[in-house]
């Protein structure tokens, strides 16, 4: 009892400094809103039509902030669905099994069925011990969770979250509220920054809340400047990060554009179809997380042929005009990609079919 007491407490301590970043990152913005709203726009700031106007804004990009912070926060990340783990008759089967290569059949079996097209570099079915289940294209396990999430991209510890499928949406929208918020305040705070630097206003109490202010929103802008920028790159490029610092491995080997499909479709895939949800930190995510379409073409001996007829030769082209994997996706995630009116359209033929035809919408399926 006593090692298992320990654990328990061991464990409720670590949940307690988990959240030690996320209280100090509410602090800041608090203390924030306090020094903007309170010292610099009511006690500062005499132009009544500057005070309305500023309060605004401020409150608007601020509510934005909060709301995708929290929804980053909050949102469970997803697991792989069930028809992924393992049954009691297969694990049993596989616990029988001493030799790699015997499980390794085992896995193929039961993988046979499943929409996964991602290998371990040495070319082994991607199998998770601690949650006895293959893992799906773009899944992995985060040791801080103690979980597979699905389409993971890190676990931040500002967020004390892990970011994935079921967040990225939201954690993108926070970085970039978050660089709004900061950039909207070190403009509008810049002249009063002067002022009080240089004694064009008296030295009162809010002379330390407006120049730490200044100070705090333009170096935070620079930090999240740089990490909304790479995370636009990895959206374009359809990477996860962890897929950026190691490219995802497939029968033939890693390729670390196996998943873009050119820069809309890799949008979309994050932020959806309808533009109108686009800005909002509600999930319009398209796919149910566990299957994704590639660019690869044939490459994998276990999938049937290409329904084009097209060759391996075409893994050379452009990803934006490389074909969607031979093999049929279920319901989910064939509506991924419903708007294409060919398995081999590129992002050129693709804009000028849109301009021509409105495209059918699309519909997404969280399954639990």
């Amino acid at each position: 009892m006593a090692p298992s007491g320990s654990r328990s407490i061991k464990r409720g301590c670590q949940r307690v400094l988990y959240w030690i970043p996320v209280l100090f990152i509410a602090l800041i913005v608090a203390w924030s809103y306090y020094a903007y709203v309170l010292q610099l726009c009511i006690e500062s700031i005499e132009d009544t039509g500057e005070k309305v106007v500023y309060l605004l804004v401020y409150h608007v990009i601020f509510i934005m902030f909060v709301w995708a912070y929290w929804q980053t926060i909050f949102t469970t990340p997803m697991n792989p669905l069930k028809e992924f783990h393992l049954s009691h008759s297969d694990k049993e089967l596989l616990e029988r099994e001493d030799r790699g290569e015997s499980q390794q059949e085992i896995l193929r079996r039961i993988a046979k069925d499943l929409p996964i097209y991602t290998r371990t570099n040495s070319g082994a079915i991607r199998f998770c011990d601690r949650c006895q289940l293959l893992k799906p294209d773009r899944c992995h396990h985060c040791s801080v969770c103690d979980k597979c999430i699905l389409k993971m991209d890190h676990h931040c510890p500002w967020v004390n979250n892990c970011v994935g499928f079921s967040n990225y949406k939201f954690f993108m929208l926070f970085l970039l509220y978050s660089l709004l918020y900061c950039l909207f305040i070190t403009a509008t705070d810049l002249q009063y920054f002067i002022k009080f630097w240089t004694k064009g206003l008296p030295d009162t109490q809010a002379k330390f809340h407006i120049l730490f202010l200044f100070f705090s929103a333009s170096m935070f802008s620079v930090s999240l400047a740089s990490l909304f920028t790479y995370h636009c790159w990895l959206v374009c490029r359809n990477r996860s990060t962890l897929e950026a610092v190691r490219a995802p491995a497939f029968r033939h080997g890693t390729d670390k554009s196996g998943f873009s499909l050119g820069f809309s479709k890799n949008f979309r895939q994050v932020f959806g179809d309808e533009v109108k949800y686009w800005p909002i930190p509600i999930f319009s995510s398209l796919g149910d997380g566990c299957s994704f379409p590639t660019c690869l073409v044939n490459l994998d001996p276990e999938q049937p042929s290409s329904p084009t007829g097209s060759n391996p030769a075409n893994k050379g082209a452009a990803a934006e005009g490389r074909q969607f994997p031979s093999k049929p996706l279920r319901e989910s995630q064939s509506r991924l990609l419903s708007s294409t009116p060919s398995w081999s359209e590129s992002d050129g033929a693709a804009d000028k079919d849109r301009k021509g035809a409105s495209n059918p919408g699309m519909t997404i399926e969280n399954e639990a």
